[in-house]
């Protein structure tokens, strides 16, 4: 496929209305060549096979079988479009980021999201393919911010602190919230970087400066930024290998 082609794209959504606008959306992008639309699960299995779009703008929410279970199909499939779910929950980022989803869309659909959604396309096109196994680990994370998703890398966490139903996921000076527990944002974190220090604290390895201790058996991570982070007595022996001990 020649590298400056317009992308060939197939839109799957329960509502005629979504359609329309997601079609006038298209029509608006040069990159974009649209060559068809379903409106359910089955039918957009049934022209990926038979049109062989290179990028989907798929629904979530549909009867039958849903835009998670169609993602799921296609990975299994002969025909592999790249994934752009257009959806109004955002609850569905992680799974979408399981299914490496190459973009997520929160309706309503806005022109220069649709823009990015195409370049991200655009650069899978041009990237070479590697053939080398997937890190089990998470590389990055899909959060909210504003009416948008936006991806966060996980080399640029810093720390992440835990907030009733939520973590907080500080990069420099921002943070992020997103919507897990810290038990499976743990099991998703690479170890060699990631090390828990608290029940509701885990932090970067190589932004922990020091390790220091009061005298009486509490020990805390002392972060570059100065920030101290008490060391829960489970997490110990954790910090103490950072010290090899």
């Amino acid at each position: 496929m020649a590298a400056d082609s317009p992308i060939r794209t197939l839109v799957v959504d329960d509502e005629p209305l979504a359609i329309e606008r997601l079609q006038i959306l298209c029509a608006r992008e040069p990159m974009i060549d649209l060559v068809g639309t379903a409106s359910d699960g089955e039918a957009a299995l049934r022209l990926i096979d038979a049109l062989e779009p290179e990028m989907l703008l798929l629904d979530i929410a549909m009867p039958g079988l849903d835009g998670i279970g169609v993602a799921r199909a296609i990975e299994q499939g002969r025909c592999k479009p790249a994934v752009v779910f257009c959806t109004a929950f955002d609850q569905y980022a992680v799974t979408a980021f399981d299914l490496s989803a190459t973009d997520y869309l929160l309706k309503p659909v806005a022109q220069d999201r649709l823009g990015r959604a195409v370049a991200r396309v655009l650069e899978r096109r041009k990237a070479p393919t590697d053939d080398s196994p997937a890190s089990q680990y998470a590389q990055e994370f899909w959060v909210p911010h504003r009416s948008e998703m936006i991806r966060v890398a996980a080399q640029d966490i810093d720390r992440i602190e835990a907030e009733r139903d939520y973590m907080r996921l500080h990069i420099g000076q921002r943070s992020f919230l997103l919507h897990q527990t810290i038990t499976e944002l743990e099991r998703r974190l690479d170890p060699a970087e990631f090390v828990r220090l608290h029940r509701s604290t885990i932090v970067r390895r190589d932004h922990i400066a020091r390790l220091s201790h009061d005298g009486m058996g509490v020990w805390h991570a002392v972060l570059r930024d100065e920030e101290k982070i008490r060391i829960g007595r489970t997490y110990l022996p954790a910090a103490r290998a950072l010290m090899g001990r």
